[in-house]
């Protein structure tokens, strides 16, 4: 197997980069707005794990506990790589801890390349291509990241390694997932971070019958894969725009984790009491659940109706 992939510069792939820059550029301009990015991602993660639930399968566990734990994993993954702590180059050791927290709990084999023939899968269930053997994974992943650091557009550095990390197919479970971080970390390292907020798995999920026929292609020359990668970066940072243009953050978007769900246990049951809240949290003292209680009536977002032990909590919006 060869893995010094050529592209040209297309028209195309032209227009596809600058469009890109510019969106790049519209997104560092747009306001700050942490709380509502941080729902943003989160839903990107959310997507990502159905996105990879459909195509990879789900483990060893079952299908409940996998799911929970594969969006688990899958944040502790993003979030790692977004740190302050996180990666600062790519590596084999990065590409193995990625996968290691992405698996963990979920495989055996979490963090360790395959030890056996694999192949990739149409949807159909056909072999479209059969992967290198075990003994050739770590020299051909060296070999990629060396070929993908000598080409000077970032973008396409994302999209080539891209392409080979999925031909190679270095572990049994779990390709995709890694591949796509590990693409998010190269796009990351040369400032294109789009605030963590990029989510090319619901258009690799739109479009998957064309990104397996792209994964077969067995020419050097991979043009056509990168201006296919290329244009789910510009669909997917579009959208980010879309979403961040016009918003602002509301009394809401602001509260703490805990006094948010608070507030959705509220407003599920319409009238609580706060022995009812008590049950819910029973690792939080109960002058600090009366705090926040307190404080989310004084945001207009919960009444109290009562003031004895009967007095029931209830939403601002509800009669």
């Amino acid at each position: 197997m060869h893995v010094d992939y050529r592209y040209k510069q297309t028209s195309k792939l032209t227009q596809l980069l600058q469009a890109l820059e510019v969106n790049r550029r519209l997104i560092d301009l747009l306001p700050s707005l942490p709380h509502i990015e941080r729902h943003l991602r989160r839903q990107s993660i959310l997507k990502s794990a159905l996105f990879s639930a459909r195509i990879e399968g789900i483990g060893t566990a079952s299908p409940h506990d996998a799911s929970k734990l594969e969006v688990k994993n899958i944040l502790s993954a993003s979030n790692w790589l977004h740190s302050a702590s996180g990666p600062r180059r790519l590596s084999l050791k990065v590409i193995c801890q990625l996968h290691s927290r992405i698996l963990s709990n979920l495989s055996p084999d979490a963090g360790g390349f395959r030890r056996e023939a694999s192949a990739i899968f149409n949807q159909a269930g056909v072999a479209i291509y059969f992967t290198p053997p075990p003994i050739e994974i770590k020299p051909l992943l060296g070999q990629l990241i060396r070929h993908t650091k000598r080409i000077l557009i970032n973008p396409i550095q994302a999209a080539v390694f891209h392409f080979g990390f999925e031909r190679i197919h270095p572990f049994l479970d779990g390709n995709g997932r890694v591949g796509r971080l590990v693409s998010t970390l190269i796009l990351k390292l040369d400032g294109y971070n789009f605030r963590g907020l990029i989510d090319l798995e619901e258009y690799l999920d739109a479009n998957r019958a064309a990104y397996y026929d792209l994964l077969n292609l067995a020419s050097k020359d991979i043009t056509a894969f990168v201006e296919f990668f290329l244009t789910g970066l510009v669909d997917q940072s579009e959208q980010v725009i879309n979403k961040l243009r016009g918003q602002a953050e509301t009394t809401e978007d602001k509260l703490l984790p805990r006094r948010q769900e608070i507030l959705n246990t509220i407003r599920e049951h319409k009238q609580v009491s706060f022995d009812f809240i008590r049950r819910r949290f029973l690792a939080i003292p109960a002058s600090t659940l009366r705090y926040d209680l307190r404080q989310l009536a004084k945001q207009n977002l919960i009444k109290k109706l009562g003031v004895t032990r009967g007095a029931v909590y209830s939403p601002a919006e509800y009669n």
